[in-house]
């Protein structure tokens, strides 16, 4: 059997040796709302993280008393993570996924970098963590969803969601449960679908400017 295409013991396939296009995307979004979680679940190869273990040095710092659904966390993502997914023979599609603690922020702004898209995971809990990855997307421009990982918390419709966290109207939104493979995989092509039509339409855009030759020196 072609070894690109085996099935591993866990159900995944392995990848092809080489490919031509390898697309960026991140995963960002608060503390603990399950960004390690959805690159684990939906990565190909054994997905790289940093996570580590949080200790009491850094209980005046990461003070988790007040955060619902993270009181019980016990490591934290201190760099990135980072996982793989093999679209067909010519493209391969990088997830990185970023610190959500605020102390790791400054990280973000490199990890923007080349990014063709990215997924804003938002815990229903703690929307209000969301705010600050949706303004820095937008700083810089990246194209982005976002999707409510539901930890069956206080029960809001997506209209709710896109009117508490300010959201365009052409902005998908959309549900998932992170630990799950498939709905992981649904959030991504929601997310390459959003990119595809927005390249469209920016390509109908550009196509129906007129053109104005440029004056060339005498």
């Amino acid at each position: 059997m072609d070894s690109a295409t085996s099935e591993l013991p866990s159900g995944r396939r392995e990848l092809a040796p080489g490919a031509d296009n390898g697309l960026k995307v991140v995963v960002v979004g608060g503390f603990g709302v399950g960004k390690t979680t959805l690159v684990r679940s939906v990565s190909e190869i054994r997905p790289l993280n940093t996570e580590e273990t949080m200790t009491q040095a850094g209980k005046g710092v990461d003070d988790l008393a007040d955060l619902d659904g993270v009181r019980t966390k016990t490591s934290t993502t201190v760099a990135f993570d980072f996982g793989r997914i093999t679209l067909d023979e010519h493209n391969v599609l990088y997830l990185f996924g970023a610190p959500g603690q605020e102390r790791f922020w400054f990280l973000w702004d490199r990890l923007f970098s080349g990014t063709l898209g990215a997924v804003v995971l938002v815990d229903s809990r703690r929307i209000e963590d969301s705010w600050y990855a949706i303004d820095r997307l937008e700083h810089h421009g990246t194209p982005f969803i976002v999707a409510h990982n539901d930890f069956g918390g206080p029960s809001h419709t997506l209209e709710q969601l896109r009117e508490a966290l300010d959201l365009d109207p052409e902005v998908p939104l959309v549900r998932c449960d992170a630990r799950a493979r498939e709905s992981s995989k649904d959030v991504l092509i929601a997310l390459l679908e959003h990119l595809k039509t927005l390249y469209a339409t920016q390509g109908a855009t550009q196509a129906r400017q007129p053109y104005v030759p440029q004056e060339t020196a005498p």
